[in-house]
């Protein structure tokens, strides 16, 4: 069960099961067509070897029952797991955990908290909505105060401002790595050194990080940080990881004791996802990820009443954008009936962040995107605007939009220091 899959043979495999899918042959994509796969930041398609094992154990379960199944798997649930996570976050694996998803290993510790009535919490306007309830559960809880940490001109956190005002009396720190909703890179390792002489603890999210990017939790310097599975590291769904300090254990364990763990074989489904990734990194370059970020972009500018939103001078493998005429959810429906698949993310997703744009829609690369996946993609796009757009012949004046047709998105404005203030 641990298996070690060749990397370059499991992506071709992959882009010939591709042509199966809705842009295979008879589908929406053309005769012989392949699907062109976009939403790897909302569900990364599982390699051929992942998606077999994650089957064979479910067949397993059904046959011999959940207590043969957990037996046959002991090695890997118990040692190899964990290996695998020690490795890609650069940290011993005995301070790993497998958890069911991200949100869940957040919450469990932010339940253990007991912070003081003066003490402030930190986070940032790219904190997703599901961790920020929980601080919002913790304030109401503790009567601590909830700050967050204001952006430059630019979409860069202020880590100027995060300097002059840390101090003994924040307790906690939550930073995303990359948001869900914008391509943004967070400078986590920089907001470390900043904390690191300081009692607050610090909490990464690397939902949208981890397999596309570094993510390195010793140089970070974090206290916790956790992520999904089924994401860039194209594992089964219902199944994350953490790191946590050594000093956090106990309370983690008992924030999650009453919670239902992960299934038996998503669980092996993630170390074979883990083990593909790392012979990915040992093996040959793959066609795909940052690589194709540039020609991305392209295809969206070039298309007529498109705008970027992409804050922050350092991006990953997710670009926001949109169509200032046309509704997010029927370009993505169009788009999909042409086989080509993103997803539409909306303001709600990262409640404190300005929305300029409101919904928008979203593209990420992975390390098996090809460059004709972008020409189609930017051909797939244009026919839908060319066909959808409701007056073509007549483009609105630039003086109502404030941004020419393929420009990027105006820049969030620096925000003020904000707080958010307890219920009465």
């Amino acid at each position: 069960m641990n298996a070690t899959p060749s990397s370059t043979d499991q992506d071709e495999k992959d882009r010939q099961d591709d042509r199966s899918g809705p842009g295979g042959p008879g589908g929406p994509g053309g005769a012989g067509g392949r699907t062109v796969h976009l939403d790897t930041a909302g569900w990364g398609r599982m390699p051929a070897a992942v998606r077999e094992l994650v089957v064979d154990c479910a067949a397993r379960e059904d046959r011999h029952g959940p207590h043969e199944l957990e037996e046959h798997l002991e090695h890997v649930l118990r040692t190899a797991v964990h290996d695998r996570l020690g490795a890609l976050l650069g940290v011993p694996a005995a301070d790993t955990a497998v958890v069911t998803d991200a949100a869940t290993a957040f919450d469990a510790l932010v339940r253990g908290l007991g912070p003081g009535r003066g003490d402030r919490i930190w986070t940032t306007p790219y904190e997703g909505v599901a961790n920020l309830t929980a601080l919002y559960a913790l304030r109401d809880r503790t009567r601590c105060r909830l700050e967050v940490v204001p952006l430059r001109e630019d979409g860069d956190l202020d880590l100027d401002w995060m300097a002059r005002n840390i101090d003994d009396d924040v307790a906690l720190v939550s930073v995303v790595h990359v948001p869900s909703g914008r391509g943004i890179v967070n400078p986590v390792e920089a907001v470390g050194r900043i904390l690191a002489p300081y009692r607050c603890l610090y909490a990464v999210d690397a939902s949208y990080s981890a397999g596309q990017l570094p993510v390195d939790a010793a140089r970070i310097g974090c206290h916790l940080l956790t992520g999904d599975g089924w994401r860039f590291l194209r594992g089964p769904h219902d199944v994350g990881f953490a790191y946590l300090a050594a000093s956090l254990r106990e309370t983690f364990e008992e924030s999650l004791a009453h919670r239902p763990p992960p299934q038996n074989a998503a669980v092996a489904g993630l170390e074979a996802a883990l083990a593909h990734h790392a012979a990915a990194l040992t093996g040959p370059p793959g066609p795909g990820g940052l690589r194709l970020l540039p020609a991305l972009r392209a295809a969206v500018e070039e298309t007529p009443g498109t705008e970027l939103i992409t804050p922050g001078r350092v991006q990953s493998g997710i670009l926001a954008f949109r169509h200032r005429e046309l509704p997010a959810a029927l370009v993505r429906r169009q788009l999909a009936a042409r086989g080509v698949l993103l997803w539409k993310t909306v303001a709600q997703e990262i409640p404190l962040l300005d929305h300029p744009a409101g919904t928008s829609l979203r593209a990420s690369l992975h390390r098996g995107t090809t460059p004709d996946d972008i020409t189609r993609f930017g051909h797939a796009l244009r026919a839908v605007v060319r066909e959808e757009r409701p007056h073509p012949a007549a483009p609105r004046p630039a003086a109502r939009t404030g941004t020419p047709a393929g420009k990027a998105a105006p820049r969030p404005a620096a925000r003020r220091h904000l707080t958010l203030c307890p219920a009465p």
